[in-house]
């Protein structure tokens, strides 16, 4: 059974929507994981003493701090900036889950109105 051009283009939009939501939750993820790394990284700091040898990343190389505090305001701005970066990306993710849900309503009631079978529901597969 041939599909309308019109739910075709809805489907393949759709799929567009899941891969843009998955790359989404991947960035998501590798942002969030960075704030973590950079705070523990912190927490690490916080035991080494004052006078202890502590280099910095620069590029590729590691170059000797002047001191420790240079390297804990390097790192406390690096995780806001993470930190505002996640709140961005998580607010783009709910937007595009709320899309996402919309969308794979409105394609399961088109695609059973032209008499089709949705290919697979949130409730069978899980669903991002």
């Amino acid at each position: 059974m041939a599909l309308p051009a019109k739910l075709q283009n809805d489907i393949k939009q759709f799929q567009r929507l899941q891969q843009e939501l998955a790359a989404v939750q991947q960035q998501r993820l590798q942002l969030d994981l960075k704030v973590r790394e950079v705070s523990h990284t912190l927490d690490e700091l916080k035991t080494v003493p004052e006078d202890a040898v502590i280099y910095r990343p620069i590029g590729g190389l590691l170059v000797r701090a002047k001191d420790r505090k240079e390297v804990v305001d390097m790192l406390t701005e690096d995780k806001e900036t993470a930190e505002v970066r996640l709140k961005a990306v998580e607010r783009q993710e709910n937007h595009l889950k709320e899309r996402y849900t919309t969308m794979q309503q409105e394609l399961s009631q088109a695609l059973q109105a032209a008499g089709a079978q949705p290919a697979a529901s949130s409730e069978s597969d899980g669903g991002p």
